[in-house]
């Protein structure tokens, strides 16, 4: 996933993406989130903080993560579109 498209689908569905946050990346308090405000970098320097990885291996995560959501995301309108 390019870098740009991955900040706009973390920006833009921030909200319902960051309650998601703390599942997946269980040592990031609720501040830690807060802060994140939908910025990668941001995200990309807690998960560095709080699990002592590389800025890549946070990266690698956050896109493995965002890619989930959209085929989530993406199924979820194929069905809706089906149901009409």
């Amino acid at each position: 996933m390019k870098d740009n498209s991955l900040r706009d689908r973390i920006q833009g569905n921030w909200k319902q993406l960051s309650g998601n946050v703390r599942h997946e990346w269980g040592k990031l308090t609720h501040n830690d989130v807060e802060q994140v405000k939908g910025d990668v970098e941001v995200l990309t320097g807690k998960i560095q903080e709080r699990y002592g990885v590389t800025k890549a291996e946070a990266r690698k995560q956050i896109d493995h993560w965002a890619s989930k959501f959209h085929t989530h995301q993406t199924e979820q309108s194929d069905s809706n579109a089906q149901a009409d």
